[in-house]
């Protein structure tokens, strides 16, 4: 009995931040641990593939990093004749090193993905590709640790937003973790 091949490309980076759909303006965040049917689909259009059919994320650490953030109203001050806009300070829990795996379904399409970076969802989360298509079982991808969201719904399903590649529809899936995932490789 032959079991489906996947053509698997990891890439790395030294940051990533997913952030969670829930957390429109909240002050402290920590990243989403895995990636939703939106992100792999936009993954997928800008990598140019057929389909992506699993993934896996890992990384080494969460590191709380502070940004700067404008409202989007402006402030009239008719005294001084100008414009302002208020300013706080968000708290973002990012991923260090995250690891990420996709597994294609032709080593064309895995080929073409090894060629190029993606990145998670902010543009300069960039992850770079090692620049090798590995071939592997799904059992043996399966070994590989990390986080995994399984699409689709169930008793064990959470939703996880709303896709806008389908109309907004609401987006279920259940978590899978693997292995360790977190801290598996050292910070250097």
């Amino acid at each position: 009995m032959s079991q489906e091949l996947y053509y698997v490309v990891r890439y790395t980076g030294p940051f990533g931040y997913i952030k969670p759909w829930t957390a429109v303006r909240d002050e402290r965040t920590f990243s989403q641990q895995f990636l939703t049917p939106s992100i792999v689909e936009g993954i997928r259009q800008k990598l140019g593939v057929e389909v992506i059919l699993r993934h896996r994320l890992s990384y080494a650490k969460i590191d709380q990093q502070q940004e700067r953030t404008q409202s989007r109203a402006f402030v009239i001050e008719a005294k001084r004749k100008r414009a302002t806009r208020e300013q706080s300070i968000l708290i973002r829990g990012v991923m260090l090193n995250p690891v990420l795996h996709l597994a294609f379904s032709t080593p064309e399409d895995a080929e073409l993905a090894a060629e190029q970076h993606v990145c998670l969802c902010r543009n300069e989360d960039v992850l770079l590709p090692d620049g090798l298509v590995l071939t592997m079982s799904a059992d043996e991808f399966d070994q590989i640790p990390g986080f995994e969201l399984l699409f689709g719904e169930g008793s064990s399903a959470v939703m996880v937003g709303y896709d806008r590649f389908q109309a907004n529809q609401p987006m279920y899936g259940t978590v899978r973790i693997i292995g360790r995932p977190v801290g598996a490789d050292p910070l250097e």
